[in-house]
């Protein structure tokens, strides 16, 4: 039998990086209406989905980087030099425009989201002995269940939820596009599931992660952003089956073998202190925003309230980019831990 190219074993992946979409379709479904097709977010939701979850998730990053003894010694010149680029150029773009500023951060989100499925694609095929059009139709696969779905919101009129404020997308309202663009991704999946077909009565093996992967990534995309139409649902299914398997890949990837090597958050008490910290700077950075630009969670950031509003447009140009510096540094240092040579 051949083995299945789990990360960690069948368990951990399961449970943490291939179940979390699946699960977050079953959450939808219980959903009542209304929360399928507005744009109503309760606040309990917005502080589980986004402050627990998708802030939550930026933070780990520290723990691949900045906390890690090697990989400051490995990427000590990117480790200063993104964050001062990122903020460099959001103050830039801030001050062309906010609308600028939001539209760049939400194209680079999208990218890294869009990123995170296809390494997963590429881990999870690192023992397969296939022939190169197989792989690219894997690689074109994984990318069109997330670009898919982005392509089709692009060229549909402005939705019940955006990725982070109104105007960041482009919007063309073309049905014939959408239609076109369905059409050939119907093709390709039925592509896809031949060659699965042909490949197992051939082998009489299956990859199951993989599959699991690319069936998560298509379903959950296409549900959030095509079928339904509602905030709660698209950010609970972007959000769960983003930053679990995203804080569980680096939770396990820092955690060698040896335990006399193993760093200082993988002690005794190193789970609840790893999720702890991600969760305590998430929701720092999220009262700093509600505090001084957004007020919209007033009851969830109490404290928050007695900062100043900042409204003047000078200052904000300096403000935004460093609320939202930990973010943008996630998504470019992202295309750095990740590598071969740096794992």
């Amino acid at each position: 039998m051949r083995r299945q190219p789990w990360i960690r074993s069948a368990g951990f992946d399961g449970l943490w990086i291939l179940a979390p979409p699946f699960l977050a379709l079953l959450l939808v479904a219980g959903l009542p209406a209304e929360y399928r097709s507005t744009a109503r977010m309760p606040v309990w939701a917005w502080a589980g989905l986004v402050v627990l979850i998708d802030v939550a998730h930026v933070y780990s990053t520290l723990f691949r980087t900045y906390f890690d003894a090697n990989r400051r010694r490995q990427l000590s010149t990117v480790l200063w030099a993104v964050p001062l680029g990122c903020y460099a150029l959001g103050v830039a773009l801030h001050w062309a425009g906010g609308l600028w500023f939001w539209r760049v951060l939400a194209y680079a989100a999208v990218f890294h989201f869009v990123r995170q499925q296809y390494g997963f694609l590429r881990l999870y095929s690192r023992h397969e002995a296939a022939s190169p059009r197989s792989r690219r139709l894997d690689t074109v696969l994984i990318y069109s269940a997330t670009l898919y779905p982005l392509l089709w919101w692009h060229l549909a009129e402005p939705r019940n939820f955006t990725w982070f404020v109104e105007g960041d997308f482009v919007h063309f309202n073309w049905p014939l596009g959408r239609q076109l663009l369905t059409g050939a991704y119907g093709l390709l999946l039925l592509n896809y599931l031949w060659k699965e077909i042909r490949q197992w009565q051939q082998t009489g093996h299956l990859n199951w992660p993989r599959n699991l992967l690319l069936l998560g990534t298509a379903a959950s995309w296409y549900v959030g952003i095509v079928l339904l139409n509602g905030d709660l649902a698209f950010t609970l299914l972007n959000v769960v089956a983003h930053g679990i398997p995203y804080l569980a890949l680096v939770w396990t990837s820092s955690r060698p073998e040896a335990a006399a090597t193993r760093p200082w958050w993988h002690g005794r008490y190193g789970l609840g202190l790893f999720l702890g910290m991600v969760v305590g700077l998430a929701f720092l950075e999220e009262g700093l925003w509600d505090g001084l630009v957004w007020r919209e969670h007033t009851g969830l950031f109490g404290w928050f309230q007695q900062l100043p509003t900042v409204a003047s447009p000078a200052l904000l140009m300096w403000l935004v980019p460093l609320l939202a510096l930990p973010q943008a540094t996630h998504y470019v240092l992202d295309g750095f831990i990740w590598r071969r040579r740096a794992q």
